[in-house]
This record gives C-alpha cells, sequence and structure tokens, in this order.
C-alpha cells in the first residue's frame, strides 16, 4: 500500500534544526564543510563524529579551543589537535552504547539483531550494562550515564526546536486488539494530522498506540485497521518481547516510511522496552530527567490516558509547573475517563482543587472518550 494522504499532514521532524551560531559539527558531512569555510575548528564542539579517515585535514588545523567528544581518530590527529589546545574525550571501548551520541535512537538501532532474540539488541544489552554498573556503584558508570543523557537531552532539543508537541501519557499494560489500544491509536493519528509532533514515553501500551497513530497519519484510513489487526497476534511484550517487537516490524515493512513522532523511554523500566513506531527514540538511563524532559517539551498540552502509578506521576509532574507558572503560560492538560479519573485512581478531584483561582483552571478538562481529546484540547488551547 502506498501513502494516499486523507488530509493535509503535517511535518513532523526528521532532522535536527541548527542555529546560525551553532558551532557544533555532528557528521562528516558538517566537518567537510567547516574546514573548507574556514580552514579551522577553533572553538567548535565535535560530537561522536569518525574522524580516522581526517587525519590529514586535522594535522593542519587550527583547534584552539575546540572540544572532540567521542570522535574516534589516528593517534597523531588526537596528539596534534591537544598540543594546539583542543579537549578530546576519547571513545570509551567496550559499552553497548556511545555516551557522546548526537541524535536521538531509532527503532533499527536500538532493535538491532533481533533476529537472534531480543536479549542481543543493543537495548537489551545498554539496560543488562546499567543493572550490572548501578550494582557495582562504579563512578564512572554513573558518569558514563549522566553524559549519555545530556547528549540524548541536546539531540531532543535540536530536533524539536519550532516543533508543537502533544505528549500522550498512558499505562504499558493496555493490550494490542483492545478498544482502548485502537482508540488510542486514532488519537495520535487525529493529533499527527492536526499538525502536532506527537510524543509519548516510548513504552508499550497507551505509548506505542498513539506513536503507532502517528506513524499510520500519511496513510488511508484503512491501514491503521488493517495495522491493528496484524499486531494484534502479538497483544503485549510478555511473554515475549521478541514477538512483541517482530509484529511491530512487520507493520512497518508492509507500510514503510510512515509517519514521524517522538518516544522518550528510559532504562530505569527495563521490563518496558521501546517500542519501534517512534521514528525518534531518547531513551534515558536517569528517569527522573526523562519524566521532566518529556512533560517540559510537550508545550501544546498533555493527553493523560488511563494508567497507574506512572501516569499519576505524570499528572502531577506537569501540574506542578502549571501551578506556579514556572514555565510560563499554562499548557493544555486534557484527562481521559471519567470513571478511571475520578473513581478507580481519582486524580481530577485534587487537580482541580490545585487549580482553582489560578491561571491553570482554564486549562484543564476531563473527557469521558477518547475521541472527545482532541476537541477538548483545541478549546483549552483557545
Amino acid at each position: 500500500m502506498h501513502p494516499t494522504p486523507a488530509q493535509p499532514q503535517p511535518a513532523p521532524p526528521s532532522q535536527p534544526h541548527r542555529a546560525a551560531h551553532d558551532r557544533e559539527i555532528e557528521s562528516l558531512a558538517e566537518f567537510d564543510e567547516a574546514v573548507s569555510a574556514h580552514g579551522s575548528l577553533a572553538r567548535y564542539r565535535l560530537q561522536a563524529v569518525d574522524l580516522t579517515d581526517r587525519t590529514a585535514a586535522l594535522l593542519k588545523l587550527d583547534a584552539t579551543g575546540a572540544v572532540f567528544l567521542g570522535c574516534p581518530m589516528a593517534p597523531e590527529a588526537a596528539a596534534h589537535i591537544r598540543s594546539a589546545g583542543a579537549l578530546v574525550f576519547p571513545p570509551v571501548p567496550g559499552l553497548p552504547f556511545d555516551p557522546y551520541r548526537a541524535l536521538p535512537y531509532t527503532p533499527d538501532e536500538l532493535f538491532a539483531s533481533l533476529d537472534g532474540g531480543y536479549e542481543a539488541t543493543p537495548d537489551a544489552r545498554a539496560y543488562a550494562w546499567f543493572q550490572q554498573t548501578k550494582a557495582d556503584g562504579d563512578v564512572f558508570a554513573s558518569m558514563l550515564r549522566a553524559v549519555h543523557d545530556d547528549a540524548v537531552s541536546d539531540a531532543l532539543d535540536e530536533l524539536l526546536v519550532g516543533a508543537r508537541v502533544v505528549g500522550v501519557m498512558g499505562g504499558h499494560a493496555m493490550a494490542r486488539g483492545t478498544a482502548a489500544y485502537a482508540g488510542a491509536a486514532r488519537l495520535g493519528r487525529e493529533l499527527a494530522r492536526a499538525g502536532f509532533t506527537v510524543a509519548t514515553g516510548g513504552g508499550p501500551g497507551a505509548m506505542e498506540a498513539a506513536n503507532l497513530g502517528a506513524y499510520a497519519a500519511p496513510f488511508d484510513d484503512g491501514m491503521l485497521d488493517d495495522a491493528l489487526l496484524l499486531l494484534a497476534k502479538a497483544p503485549s511484550f510478555r511473554p515475549s518481547v521478541s514477538d512483541w517487537a517482530r509484529a511491530a516490524f512487520e507493520v512497518r515493512e508492509r507500510w514503510p516510511d510512515g509517519g514521524a513522532s517522538v518516544g522518550i523511554p528510559t532504562w530505569f523500566y527495563g521490563h518496558e522496552p521501546p517500542n519501534a513506531f517512534a521514528a525518534h527514540i531518547a531513551k534515558y538511563f536517569a528517569n527522573a530527567t526523562r519524566e521532566d524532559g518529556l512533560l517540559a517539551r510537550s508545550n501544546a498540552g498533555v493527553v493523560f490516558l488511563p494508567g497507574a502509578a506512572g501516569t499519576v506521576q505524570e499528572i502531577f509532574d506537569n501540574a506542578t509547573p502549571n501551578y506556579y507558572e514556572s514555565r510560563g503560560e499554562p499548557t493544555p492538560m486534557v484527562l481521559v475517563n471519567e470513571e478511571h479519573w475520578t473513581g478507580e485512581l481519582p486524580a481530577w478531584p485534587l487537580l482541580t482543587a490545585l487549580a482553582r483561582e489560578r491561571a491553570m483552571e482554564s486549562r484543564i478538562a476531563l473527557v469521558d472518550r477518547i475521541e472527545q481529546a482532541p476537541e477538548a484540547l483545541k478549546r483549552l488551547r483557545g
């Protein structure tokens, strides 16, 4: 099936935006361009660029005040640029991830080697490394995790410049093949078709469904129905992450080049693999950094689908800066499913009590059905 847009499509981010004053180099093409234009790398920052084939150029360059983060290069080139006044942070051997990475992850990158089972993938290996080093209490490992997460945040900021981001939050337990999952997917599709960049926690369940919907946005409506049927054969990532992930990649192979969205998962919750429908995956080791970053970047509002402790935490993580207006004007918050948020987990009464007589009072809404969420979001945005 070929993409046949049913409605005007958004332009979700595909490549990081670069400011005119940006002196970061994140690819060989950018390296060559800077060398050709200036003949100097003075005060540049080079991030995870393989420079092993640029020795001749490096030996001639002014590198005063430059910083090289995880850039492989010949020993003589490294010695020269150090002597010229540059700082060189060499690649760290033996890691299942690059702490200096310049771009968000892709599903293909995190799930490489899936044919050998999920345990063989870079995603699973990074989690295993995290578990081992966390238990060891190694200060070097904790530094590498912090450097990695800062690099991921930087990549995410570059990616989302100018984007209107709507966060979709919800629990990982929402199974494929259910009406709730299909509803979350349709929500993601409608938001993407309205020109928003959909951002989720990047995991299974409601998060995957919203990313799937954004992926389906450029196709005719029947594509999503067919994809939902295909995915239902592996309803959950339990008991087999491998089967669950393979079903997603089967959808991606049948309908390639879907719409872009963002997933922001964490290795802190190692039992939750990332989903394969977010084009850009900003995966963190530190869950607190991940949670705050996800909500802070949802500048066009957040939709909260039914969830458990994690989703409740996200509601009030988002409510706090809205309450204090610490990020400026409060952003919209839409809670979906009245029974869930007033009875099962009564977050709505507390949220309304917090909002009373504050600017955020006009920016919160509770709707019963997921189909009502886009209109509520539009109303709250004014």
